[in-house]
């Protein structure tokens, strides 16, 4: 694929001689001006590389290739000349971060091979780039797998409390919710260290020994510490230790108050109450009631938003499947246990293809039915949290 790159110079002569000179090498663009240079990065972006002038009107080089860095990150930045003192050129790598500083009038030869060398860093850190979100993903996937495997209940909760961190997102108009909705997956990860039935008894509201309560307490620290260790998931990390902080009073896990707590952490704290509300049975109504006499806890905006989603209501059609038939668009209406009543699957979980898979291996052994109850969406009105909770 030809690499496309920006050339950006108040000298139409300039422009026209680059365009011709490299037209069978790069697919050339070219502004007159640093304002219509951003102009083309936000409309036919993203190039591979941007050359810019110095000295031009309005908007000299420094402050373009600045604005170009905070605009197109990966793009690799270039800048031409002709005044190529020391202040200049510290500037402009200082502020422009720029990967070339080529002096005026730059010989054809240079300018290709400075191009052709910017190509390939662009090429270099977009390969990169694929390389840490593909280890990313499958980081999460490891690990969320793990928890499915080693501890059904968390993991139950973790799904069906993403799907309602996911809502809340929508309703509080978050742009970006990945990293809230990663941390809501991961939120449950330090459970693995806890016996299963003690948090089976937790969600219950069942009496716990001190050392029990300990226990369920420290999970988030453990969540943290192992995440933390992700590239790229350092905030997330930060979000789940700070599930259990209060809004108004802190917690143990530091002495973050109020809007110091990270918003994915607050938003995590009421969607997690709410859903052991619900698993326990309450109703949503009697579950906002619930959460409302401990409103001290959460932080008033996110509250509202919860309130707000679950006055929405969704047509969720329960619903007997054969295993072979379970699709992920379905989500469990109950617990799935094994004929001598070990967990497998909690309820309010998406299915998943190894989620699937594994009720098939137990199926074929005999010690599972071969059907499971699930809800199934008939009508998507605002969000899937209702449908889980219910």
């Amino acid at each position: 694929m030809t690499m496309r790159i920006l050339c950006v110079d108040d000298d139409p002569n300039i422009l026209q001689g680059i365009r011709r000179q490299f037209r069978k090498t790069f697919s050339i663009e070219t502004a007159g001006g640093g304002a219509e240079g951003l102009e083309l990065i936000a409309t036919k972006g993203p190039f591979a590389v941007v050359a810019s002038d110095m000295r031009m009107p309005g908007m000299d080089g420094i402050q373009f290739l600045k604005a170009v860095r905070e605009q197109a990150p990966d793009t690799t930045r270039i800048m031409l000349t002709g005044n190529a003192d020391q202040q200049t050129a510290i500037d402009a790598v200082n502020e422009g971060q720029i990967f070339r500083f080529l002096t005026k009038p730059c010989p054809p030869e240079s300018l290709a091979a400075a191009l052709t060398d910017g190509v390939k860093q662009y090429q270099l850190m977009m390969a990169e780039r694929e390389l840490l979100e593909e280890t990313l993903r499958g980081s999460v996937k490891v690990l969320t797998d793990v928890l499915a495997l080693a501890n059904p209940t968390a993991f139950g909760q973790a799904s069906r409390v993403r799907r309602i961190v996911q809502g809340l997102g929508k309703q509080m108009n978050v742009d970006d919710t990945w990293q809230y909705e990663v941390a809501a997956m991961l939120s449950q990860i330090g459970c693995v260290t806890l016996p299963s039935d003690t948090l089976e008894r937790w969600y219950r509201g069942e009496r716990l020994s001190p050392e029990e309560a300990g226990m369920v307490d420290g999970h988030p620290t453990v969540g943290r510490d192992l995440v933390a260790k992700i590239p790229r998931l350092e905030d997330v990390a930060e979000i789940i230790g700070h599930q259990h902080t209060q809004f108004a009073s802190g917690g143990s896990n530091g002495t973050e108050t109020g809007t110091e707590i990270p918003l994915g952490a607050r938003i995590l704290s009421v969607a997690l109450d709410f859903d052991v509300l619900a698993w326990r049975g309450l109703s949503e109504p009697d579950a906002i009631v619930a959460l409302r006499e401990q409103a001290r806890k959460y932080d008033p905006e996110v509250f509202g938003a919860l309130e707000e989603l679950v006055g929405f209501e969704e047509a969720c059609v329960p619903r007997e499947v054969g295993l072979k038939d379970l699709t992920t668009q379905m989500i469990l209406a109950e617990d799935v246990r094994t004929v001598d009543g070990t967990l497998l699957v909690g309820k309010g979980q998406e299915v998943t293809t190894s989620i699937r898979q594994r009720l098939l291996n137990f199926a074929r052994n005999g010690r599972l039915k071969e059907s499971a109850r699930v809800l199934v969406r008939d009508v998507l009105r605002h969000t899937e949290a209702a449908c889980s909770a219910k």
